[in-house]
């Protein structure tokens, strides 16, 4: 009799923990998927203001439209962040890797159109940048794609494989997540009358004679980088470079683009100065689109070629920096 009371208290013993384990991996199933729900609406949001703001144009002037597109990039980083640090069971880890992905690739869109609003509401509109708007369009469109036809199916999947109802009234709410509001965003035309500027054609041959720029020096925060020894500079928040240039040619020249690379790394970061004049230095801030893992790099900022230029020896300087 005493053997099987022990038997009995062992089988009751063992069904509860199993029922325990059983509810905490449900609770933790719903709290992921509960987050990643609220996250996608705060994305969703984002996405709205981000559209509105461009389909208003310039109405409050292109640095006024780049700053409120860098202000929802700020919020699309914010929710990036939330998101990479949310606590995952293993059930949907392959789902995480595709909802934070295409929470970058939004927060990478947003800021690489804010960088090209200038030229494309410059008084000549450039064919580039708002070619360029439309090339990020496809990364946001990208973006939906990968919630909704990989991370959130997988998120279903693992709360049916649970037994847990999806929707309806009872059910885990799954949210859309349907952030570009319009497929012909990804249109040249489209972008350019959502911005209300009229589309430039296709520009010809440079005029004959000296077109281009000499990179002259770089600073961060006022201190001037050195070419020949370490310099060091803290990594977060994404440090801004200026980039100190002249334009040492015979003609003005538009949408000249300055870029600052970090080696060995995807961090880097481009602005796009919408005129520059002959014999006249110019500045270019260019802050890194995230920040880099501490460690000694080397820095390259380079005043990308314009058409006609010859001599681009002078386009570029390394720097190797520390980021601490």
């Amino acid at each position: 009799m005493a053997v099987v009371v022990i038997l009995v208290l062992v089988i009751l013993i063992v069904l509860g923990v199993h029922s325990c384990q059983v509810s905490a991996r449900n609770s933790a199933l719903r709290d992921y998927a509960n987050n990643v729900s609220s996250l996608v609406q705060q994305s969703d949001q984002t996405g709205s203001q981000f559209f509105q703001a461009l389909t208003g144009g310039g109405a409050s002037g292109a640095t006024g439209l780049q700053n409120q597109l860098n202000e929802n990039r700020v919020s699309a980083d914010a929710e990036l962040s939330h998101a990479r640090g949310i606590d995952v069971p293993d059930e949907v880890k392959g789902a995480q890797q595709n909802f934070v992905l295409a929470l970058q690739m939004r927060r990478d869109g947003i800021g690489n159109v804010a960088t090209y609003i200038q030229p494309a509401l410059g008084a000549s509109a450039s064919k580039d940048a708002i070619d360029s708007i439309a090339g990020e369009m496809a990364r946001i469109y990208a973006s939906d794609a990968l919630y909704t036809d990989y991370a959130a199916p997988m998120i279903a999947s693992a709360l049916h494989a649970a037994g847990l109802a999806v929707g309806g009234a009872n059910g885990v709410t799954i949210a859309a997540g349907q952030f570009l509001p319009d497929i012909r965003w990804l249109t040249p035309s489209f972008v350019a009358a959502e911005l209300r500027v009229s589309l430039p054609s296709s520009g010809g041959k440079p005029a004959p004679g000296l077109h281009g720029h000499s990179l002259d020096s770089v600073t961060v925060a006022g201190t001037t980088l050195q070419t020949g020894s370490n310099n060091t500079i803290p990594a977060s928040p994404p440090p801004t470079f200026t980039l100190h240039f002249t334009n040492g040619g015979h003609f003005t020249e538009t949408d000249v683009i300055a870029r600052v690379s970090v080696t060995g790394t995807s961090d880097g970061g481009q602005t796009v100065v919408p005129q520059t004049t002959p014999g006249e230095h110019a500045t270019a801030e260019v802050t890194l689109k995230s920040a880099p893992a501490r460690g000694t790099y080397t820095v390259v900022a380079t005043i990308v070629p314009v058409p006609g230029e010859q001599n681009t020896a002078n386009n570029s300087l390394s720097f190797p920096v520390t980021f601490q």
